[in-house]
């Protein structure tokens, strides 16, 4: 009889169908499978307003931080008419920090003097070479100034890259972070960008006024003589004759 019952049990168990809802393990596993989605479908509805509530959060973040940094570029030297605001037809100061903008800022204020020694060391080159005085290698330097880089002999760079070398140290460890710094690739927080401490004739004004206006000028003609620069360069490349001998010949009407 036992046998009996246990064959009827197991009989009874493998006939009836496994996915009916009279069938209890069905009926737990449905039950389960249901309180999982559940739980799933409020976990990421959940996730989803946390993540919103993030990208709300970021959004805001960036806007105050957009904000802010064309705040303070409106408060730097440099802003000129006719331009009555900042002129950023990139829209740079959107997509920048205020940290990156003062580095641009220095890199401008950098470029910008050795534009303006360039254009002058290309009207000079080009003028005093039969000069006694000029460091032209007993005449062997002539002709436009894009070509007399390469007519230097040896004495000239060696001199020449030391002096840039120790003058780039002393900048960057004058105005720039430390490399093994969180900040590094920045300036320093109480750096003024362009002020290196270099003022041999006192020509930095004690007030205030004077010198916002004194360096919006530096700016100015910075940005001149980049333009400047580019034109000589351009020019004398394509008519490969002196700056002032393509003038001339243009204003006689030979060109």
């Amino acid at each position: 009889k036992t046998e009996t019952r246990k064959d009827s049990v197991l009989f009874a168990n493998f006939s009836t169908p496994l996915l009916t809802p009279n069938n209890p393990p069905f009926t737990m596993a449905l039950s389960m499978a249901a309180s999982t989605f559940t739980a799933r479908v409020a976990g990421l509805s959940r996730s989803g307003v946390s993540n919103s509530q993030a990208r709300r959060g970021m959004t805001v973040r960036a806007a105050a931080t957009q904000e802010d940094t064309a705040s303070y570029v409106k408060t730097l030297p440099g802003i000129t008419a006719p331009f009555g605001d900042v002129f950023d037809p990139l829209n740079i100061t959107s997509t920048s920090t205020i940290a990156e903008m003062r580095r641009y800022r220095e890199a401008e204020l950098t470029h910008g003097r050795v534009a303006m020694l360039a254009s002058v060391g290309f009207v000079v080159g080009e003028q005093l070479e039969d000069f006694p005085l000029f460091f032209n290698f007993d005449g062997q330097i002539t002709g436009p100034a894009i070509t007399q880089f390469q007519q230097v002999g040896q004495g000239f760079w060696e001199p020449l890259v030391l002096v840039i070398g120790i003058a780039e140290a002393y900048r960057v460890a004058y105005g720039w972070a430390s490399p093994n710094s969180a900040a590094f690739n920045t300036l320093k927080a109480d750096y003024v960008m362009g002020d290196v401490g270099f003022d041999p004739l006192g020509l930095k004004p004690d007030n205030k006024d004077e010198l916002f206006e004194l360096q919006t000028k530096e700016l100015n003609n910075g940005r001149l003589a980049m333009i400047a620069i580019a034109g000589f360069v351009v020019q004398e490349l394509n008519g490969g004759q002196e700056i002032f001998e393509h003038l001339f010949l243009r204003l006689e009407g030979k060109l």
